[in-house]
């Protein structure tokens, strides 16, 4: 990694509601002012249809051991969404994937800390069977689970689950089904 992008990797894109470039900031500052900035949300399938999910480190800044989608970040200043979902999917789950952007969506919630996710968050999903390699600096461990049985878990204990996660749980079972359609199409 080069210096220039070492001195990037705890900064923010700044945005407003329209995805427009607005500045850049380091992260736990935009966090602690809830300041609206770019992330990306991934969401990996296996070929029964589970989710791949993971349970964030204990040593995460905010959310720790909390069960979330398989990924999250935020990326780099000059970095594409695309772009920030394929590294975290690599350096959090040691997974490669195509994935494919599927919406956008604009939250802001209070976390722990003091601190508050105010987000535009670029949601991508794909599909593999490949088995995750956890960075156990970024997970604690991972699981799959059918929607079934993650509703269920959710509605039991919704409190074991990131804000975001919990917000996009019924949005992303709604825009899978197209995705899941248009994929089974191509294997034809």
């Amino acid at each position: 990694m080069s210096s220039h992008s070492m001195i990037y990797k705890t900064f923010v894109t700044l945005v407003d509601e329209k995805d427009n470039l607005v500045g850049v900031m380091e992260k736990l500052e935009a966090h602690r002012r809830a300041l609206l900035h770019r992330a990306v949300s991934v969401f990996i399938f296996n070929s029964q249809g589970e989710w791949v999910l993971q349970r964030r480190a204990l040593n995460k800044y905010h959310s720790s051991g909390l069960w979330s989608n398989t990924c999250c970040s935020h990326p780099y200043p000059g970095e594409t969404a695309l772009e920030a979902a394929n590294r975290r999917l690599a350096e959090e789950m040691g997974m490669q994937c195509h994935l494919c952007e599927i919406f956008t969506f604009l939250y802001k919630e209070p976390l722990d800390n003091e601190l508050t996710e105010f987000e535009l968050d670029h949601i991508f999903v794909g599909v593999t069977d490949e088995c995750p390699t956890i960075n156990s600096d970024e997970v604690l461990e991972w699981k799959a689970l059918s929607h079934s049985e993650l509703n269920f878990k959710m509605k039991v204990n919704p409190e074991l689950f990131t804000v975001w996660f919990r917000k996009l749980f019924c949005e992303v079972s709604w825009e899978i089904k197209d995705f899941v359609l248009s994929i089974n199409a191509l294997q034809l």
